[in-house]
């Protein structure tokens, strides 16, 4: 519980509008700070205590100046051990308010779940419950049937795509046209794709009629300060996904709590047991082309008579970008060209944060 300090408290008293900086440099030394709002709307004071015990500062924090009794659950998560009262403050409003709440609304250093993270894990569960029913209710059906339950208005959803416009991307994409040509499909332009494929992608954009293929490009700033060269790929590819796939489409999906992907069951023992639906980060992907082998994709492109990927008939059986792609040798594995030499199967987008973290 914070504590309710009557008169002027010794200690080293700052300004809240103190560099963190300097707030650092003098608590290495003082067993005691004092921290001085001077305004009740101003919020770096709670920010610099938040900060000074995230980075280890052990000693006391007070609180003084233009406070509320409001505010003295949130002086407590941020770190602070006591506020200073004016004269004349009501000591037992500050403990009833610290006290009133039962539910943080901001991040802290406590371990309090915020309001946000209680409803993320709720909405989890529901989809979790969702995508157990839906792939109940789908189990048999045809990939057509798939996409048309999770498009179903009742359900509600907001249902994107993400399409890497590849060497089997067109029978996803026939089929997301067939039901609804509308439907947002998110292409990483990553800045190192075949010119074959960017080619391709506006080839087949036209031919299917999909009137809403969103380019999502890495963030100029982090590219710049991260790769600026472009060959980050040569050191890490893990770090170069990341900054040219998984960040990117985290942001370009954020609105979206839906996503049809093409992945398939025989691609790659990560997927292996791959279901029509699933949850992953929150997010509901839909898979419907889970079951669905390679001969399965050619007879879907021969009946549509869709055009190829212009690198298939090079031997290229999965395709990303160039400096991680190969064509593959008779009798390899469909991805075997896709980060040759390296432990390496999948991009990321598509493990989540705790699998990717792994």
């Amino acid at each position: 519980m914070l504590q309710t300090l009557e008169g002027i408290q010794n200690g080293l008293r700052l300004s809240v509008t103190t560099p963190l900086d300097d707030v650092e440099t003098a608590a290495a030394s003082e067993d005691v700070l004092v921290l001085e709002f001077e305004a009740f709307r101003d919020g770096r004071g709670f920010t610099l205590a938040s900060v000074l015990r995230e980075r280890g500062y052990g000693g006391r924090l007070i609180a003084a100046g233009k406070l509320l009794p409001d505010q003295a659950r949130h002086l407590r998560r941020s770190g602070f051990d006591a506020v200073e009262l004016a004269p004349g403050a009501d000591a037992a409003a500050w403990a009833r308010m610290d006290q009133a709440f039962s539910a943080a609304y901001q991040p802290a250093t406590d371990a309090a779940p915020t309001i946000w993270r209680r409803r993320q894990a709720s909405n989890d569960r529901d989809l979790a419950a969702l995508a157990e029913r839906l792939n109940h209710e789908v189990k048999g059906q045809s990939a057509s049937e798939i996409i048309r339950a999770a498009l179903d208005p009742a359900l509600g959803l907001r249902v994107g795509a993400i399409s890497s416009f590849g060497a089997e991307s067109a029978a996803l994409l026939h089929i997301i046209a067939e039901e609804r040509p509308e439907t947002p499909v998110v292409f990483l332009e990553t800045g190192q794709h075949f010119l074959q494929t960017l080619s391709y992608r506006t080839q087949l954009t036209k031919a299917l009629g999909l009137s809403d293929v969103r380019l999502v490009t890495p963030d100029a700033g982090e590219k710049a300060a991260l790769d600026a060269r472009d060959d980050l790929w040569r050191i890490d590819a893990d770090a170069c996904c990341d900054l040219r796939k998984v960040r990117p489409l985290a942001r370009a999906t954020a609105g979206f709590n839906a996503l049809i992907t093409g992945r398939k069951r025989y691609q790659a023992a990560t997927r292996a047991r791959l279901k029509p639906f699933e949850v992953l980060d929150g997010v509901l992907r839909i898979n419907p082309l889970a079951n669905w082998d390679a001969d399965d994709v050619e007879a879907w492109l021969d009946d549509h008579d869709l055009p190829r990927h212009p690198l298939v008939e090079q031997g290229y059986a999965s395709i990303g970008c160039w400096p991680c792609t190969r064509a593959v040798q008779t009798g390899e594995d469909a991805r075997a060209g896709r980060w040759s030499g390296m432990d390496k199967v999948e991009c990321g987008i598509h493990l989540g944060k705790r699998q990717a973290a792994a």
